[in-house]
């Protein structure tokens, strides 16, 4: 490599590392800044252990068949200090050698069975769509089945059920046989004996969005890799689903309850027209792409060729087949198996994806906020008016139908809405009555360990765990919200005939209480938000029940009261991520966590990896530098501004008049001096919002809209592309013209909408500068619990408390996010500027990324740093 700064060899450097991490079964803190190809890195390095591994592996089984293997090392030896006689112990070996010898004669035919199949689907066209072809066939003859009946039955007349109406029937919830949870085995996978591939190691490869994963999977498409990688890319039923009908649901948990419920009508179909003796069956709608040969012939395309989440919907749409399950039958024989977060990181939904992480190898990309994700996926929040709306739907639902529930299914519901009662009742408030108009006596936060959350709610006598795997086996939150859907409508027509006759006193009734009115006379319920009408309020309360089996040690519940019930929640708070990351190290060969900027990784170490039991010795740290040269880049620490006042943005000091006027007063002869985009990031929207308001009266903003056109940050997030194209047009137009206007300004804010994911290359941002400190709310009750949590678990390091430096890494973390907006490639060039003289101490200098450390100057005058700013201004304009 000709030259020290080419990507290739940073890329090179990553490689070897995540190949040696992948070979010794460590777990991997990986940091390679934007611009080194770190998505390609990781693809290549990774897909060269896996093909390096099943190399050895086949030689391996090579070996054993021709019986080359020795005996397994301690295996006599165990045997004999049992007191085997000799012959016993040989018998025994040589029937497990046998015995495994056979495995891997089955798997080798298994192997070489789907590889015949994958090669005959990609070189013939024909067989390609003969399923497309088949299916068009099936859905032709059922077309016509369904014409010639009702011809048959036009004149005959319709027998209608006395009790329920075709529509009531899918609201009644199936019988609940047994407590203990019964693994549901499809009876597709009991005939088919093609899905049982034999064990591929795998590569889970995982990232925040649904954007990066298709990323990602591009870059393998035009990797080495890509024509002989077995890659899958999964989603939720949200981004997978193809069935109009269901997709038109919106809110994810309404689609999952809905798809499981089509799934069970297909199972009882059969049994359902077996049963002779009643009048009338009542069909059930059943889901069209839910068909086993489609989605085998789903599996195979996807297996034979890679495709991301649009090609494989679009897919799913031509074969009429379910790219979601489709996609999850291929997990046994693919390779590379990609995914967002929240499907690695939460077991259930892993479980039930059909992820075994056994032996694999996963890869976390983007995680920088990955504490802050699984924090996110393990807390719950329930409001006062969510609790009291769940428990008068579920009361009014099982008066309704209490002749045809079963005893366990009313048993359940009881227990239900005493839970709801009770946790009204530790809000202050009473379910009977509206919760917008009960006043909360004491208004406040309190934070409370689960066990002593649930003495006080006087509910540690109910088995919550029964509870919750009620809720998700019997579905009864879809139940509910059909229900409701139904008969609970805001504007509810009773028709004078027969069948609506009946239920004009419920109707009333619902009508009445959506109106607000109870027993004591109280005004008008206000109307609920478009969100709590999206889905059922006890799906949220589902998960809050789920977060209360958390270990006591693991989680706080906050009540936070607020002026009434209905303004009231009941949050949980998980405190130890690490808990639940374990389950993920402990099973994987290999873990590596990537990221573009890591810094400080001192919170990966201790509150995960330290937290989920990993030792010290496995964990693996890498960080390459940047693929820019250090003349690219200018990061400088501005102690003090133009008129030598010191720059020290603390709560006490940054309201100052007269250091606002000193930052205006330092942007001023920026924007005099550097050319294109300046990005200027803000603690809060607050600050920056005074900060604004303040120039705007001193005459400071009108001086700096003299040099560059003004943008802010919106705090509506449909906004911000609008922002973005705006703020590029003008530095384009700019640029173009010349004359006095040189660009542009963008105030924005740490941790808002554009401090991550948003790329200010090249002219977008030649200039990031950082306004103080963005130190978190020490006064917000999670952070403090998490600080006192830290400082009962947590070592001291170097003399400070693990809640300092919590508070310290969360800030630089942030900082460090933001001032990495600017470098997004090889030849990009920009300007770095903190201004506080806090940055320069030690301990906070050392967690800048080192490629910005390294070259960093620290100014004590604002004079010095302008003159270097004017000297890389000149440099690059001779270049």
């Amino acid at each position: 490599f000709p030259f020290p700064y080419t990507p290739y060899r940073i890329q090179e450097q990553f490689m070897e590392a995540l190949y040696g991490a992948l070979e010794a079964g460590r777990v991997g803190i990986f940091e390679s800044p934007t611009g080194t190809g770190k998505s390609l890195s990781l693809i290549c390095g990774a897909l060269s252990w896996l093909r390096d591994s099943e190399e050895k592996k086949r030689q391996e089984e090579a070996r054993l068949l021709e019986g080359l293997s020795p005996a397994e090392p301690g295996h006599a030896g165990s045997t004999e200090a049992a007191g085997e006689p000799d012959w016993v112990t040989a018998f025994v070996q040589r029937k497990e050698e046998r015995d495994k010898v056979d495995r891997l004669k089955e798997e080798q035919i298994r192997r070489k069975k789907r590889e015949d199949r994958l090669e005959k689907i990609r070189n013939n066209v024909q067989l390609k769509y003969a399923a497309k072809r088949k299916r068009s066939e099936e859905d032709e003859t059922k077309r016509l089945l369904q014409l010639s009946k009702e011809a048959l039955s036009q004149g005959a007349g319709a027998d209608v059920l006395d009790q329920l109406d075709h529509n009531e029937e899918e609201l009644i919830l199936a019988e609940y046989e047994s407590d203990e949870e019964k693994k549901a085995v499809s009876g597709l996978e009991d005939d088919d004996d093609d899905l049982e591939e034999e064990h591929v190691t795998k590569i889970y490869y995982c990232s925040r969005t649904h954007s990066q994963l298709s990323q990602f999977v591009r870059e393998v498409q035009k990797s080495p890799f890509g024509k002989d990688t077995r890659l899958v890319s999964l989603g939720s039923r949200q981004n997978l689903c193809v069935n109009e009908e269901v997709r038109r649901l919106g809110a994810l948990q309404l689609i999952n309850d809905r798809c499981m419920e089509m799934q069970k009508n297909k199972h009882e179909k059969k049994s359902d027209e077996e049963n002779e003796g009643k009048k009338r069956r009542v069909s059930r709608t059943v889901c069209p792409f839910y068909s086993y040969e489609q989605m085998q012939f789903l599996r195979d395309e996807v297996l034979v060729e890679v495709k991301d989440i649009e090609q494989l919907v679009s897919l799913g749409r031509e074969t009429k087949a379910c790219p979601y399950y489709g996609s999850r039958y291929a997990i046994p024989a693919a390779q590379l198996v990609v995914l967002p977060y929240q499907m690695l990181l939460h077991e259930p939904t892993r479980s039930a994806a059909g992820i075994k992480l056994k032996d694999q190898v996963v890869i976390i990309d983007e995680a920088h906020n990955l504490i802050d994700t699984i924090t996110c996926i393990h807390s719950a929040e329930v409001s006062g008016s969510q609790l009291c709306c769940a428990h008068s739907q579920l009361s009014q639902y099982m008066e309704r139908y209490r002749k045809r529930l079963k005893a366990k299914n009313l048993m359940y519901i009881k227990q239900i809405l005493y839970l709801l009662e009770r946790f009204v009742a530790v809000l202050g408030g009473n379910v009977n009555q509206n919760p917008g108009c009960q006043t909360v006596s004491q208004t406040g936060t309190v934070l409370k360990s689960i066990n002593d959350f649930l003495f006080q709610s006087q509910i540690d006598n109910i088995n919550l765990f029964k509870v919750q795997r009620y809720c998700e086996k019997s579905l009864i939150s879809r139940k509910l919200f059909g229900f409701m859907e139904r008969y609970g409508g805001s504007a509810i027509a009773v028709k004078n005939n027969k069948e609506n006759q009946k239920l004009a006193g419920l109707q009333n009734f619902l009508l009445t209480l959506q109106q607000g009115s109870d027993k004591e006379g109280d005004p008008p319920v206000e109307a609920e938000n478009d969100q709590l009408r999206a889905a059922s309020p006890l799906m949220q309360i589902e998960g809050f029940l789920s977060a209360l089996t958390s270990a006591n040690q693991d989680g706080r519940v906050i009540l936070n009261q607020q002026g009434t019930v209905g303004q009231s929640s009941l949050k949980f708070l998980l405190l130890n991520p690490g808990v639940h990351f374990a389950k993920v190290v402990e099973e994987c060969r290999a873990v590596i966590i990537a990221g573009g900027t890591m810094q400080p990784v001192a919170d990966f170490r201790e509150q995960l990896l330290s937290c989920a039991g990993v030792d010290p010795a496995r964990v693996l740290e890498f960080s390459c530098g940047h693929v820019i040269p250090p003349e690219n880049i200018l990061p400088i620490i501005l102690c003090n501004g133009p008129s030598n006042q010191q720059l020290e943005f603390t709560y006490q000091t940054r309201d100052l008049p007269q250091m606002m006027d000193e930052t205006g007063r330092i942007l001023c002869n920026l924007c005099n001096v550097i050319p294109g985009g300046v990005v200027c990031f803000f603690p809060s929207y607050e600050y920056e919002k005074q900060v604004y308001a303040h120039w705007e009266k001193t005459g400071l903003l009108t001086r700096l809209a003299n040099k560059k056109k003004i943008f802010q940050e919106p705090k509506k997030a449909n906004q911000v592309e609008q922002v973005l194209v705006e703020y590029a047009k003008c530095i384009k137009r700019c640029s173009q013209a010349g004359g006095q206007m040189t660009g542009a300004l963008l105030l924005s804010v740490v941790g808002g909408k554009m401090s991550e994911g948003i790329n200010f290359s090249d002219d977008l941002g030649r200039c990031v500068i950082m306004v103080g400190m963005p130190y978190p709310n020490i006064k917000s009750p999670e952070l403090r619990e998490k600080m006192a949590w830290l400082d009962k678990t947590m070592p001291r390091a170097a003399g400070q408390a693990p809640s300092r430096v919590l508070i310290e890494n969360l800030c630089m973390k942030a900082v460090n996010q933001s001032i990495g907006r600017a470098i997004r490639h090889q030849k990009d060039f920009a300007s770095i500027l903190l201004l506080d003289h806090r940055y320069a101490r030690p301990a906070t200098f050392n967690k800048l990324p080192q490629w910005i450390r390294e070259r960093t100057q620290v100014k004590p005058a604002f004079g010095s740093a302008f003159a270097e700013l004017r000297k890389v201004r000149t440099s690059v304009s001779c270049t």
